[in-house]
């Protein structure tokens, strides 16, 4: 199992959660709420208004999202879903344990207890430079304040 940290769309309450506990794409397993350890911009962008944490260590806020424990059928999916390494690319990253539910192993427990664990996440190198221009947000709700609405694939 890896561990992967989701901020956009696949959060519970998000138009992509349905993959998350979609059991033919894998398995995903929630384990509990995080935030990046260092700052990123978290920004929305292009025309179907989806959420991008772009790979700029030490710019923007401690991006908040969920901690999943997936198998390799998932995360198969996940960089699929992604377009990974073009669109994202998969990177590891220290995430704060904010608020922890997981029953993993001991190391995993351990790691919770410490408040720091790294975890998969999908970012993105691959950008147009005046998305660094975008306000930047600490956490991502498709319905939230930025009047921004996700456009779902099926949709497009």
């Amino acid at each position: 199992m890896a561990r992967v940290f989701v901020y956009g769309t696949l959060k519970k309450g998000q138009p992509n959660y349905k993959h998350m506990i979609n059991t033919a794409k894998g398995l995903a397993k929630f384990q509990g709420r995080g935030r990046t350890v260092e700052k990123y911009p978290l920004v929305i962008a292009g025309k179907y208004n989806i959420p991008y944490m772009l790979n700029i260590p030490g710019t923007g806020h401690h991006v908040a999202g969920e901690i999943y424990s997936v198998d390799d059928q998932m995360l198969q999916f996940l960089d699929e879903f992604e377009g990974c390494p073009d669109t994202y690319q998969r990177t590891l990253m220290r995430i704060e344990v904010v608020e922890w539910e997981g029953k993993g192993g001991a190391g995993e427990a351990r790691a919770a207890a410490e408040g720091v664990m790294e975890c998969f996440v999908y970012s993105t190198t691959t950008y147009p430079p005046e998305w660094v221009g975008l306000p930047y947000h600490d956490s991502y709700d498709s319905s939230g304040k930025h009047g921004l609405s996700y456009v779902l694939r099926e949709s497009r």
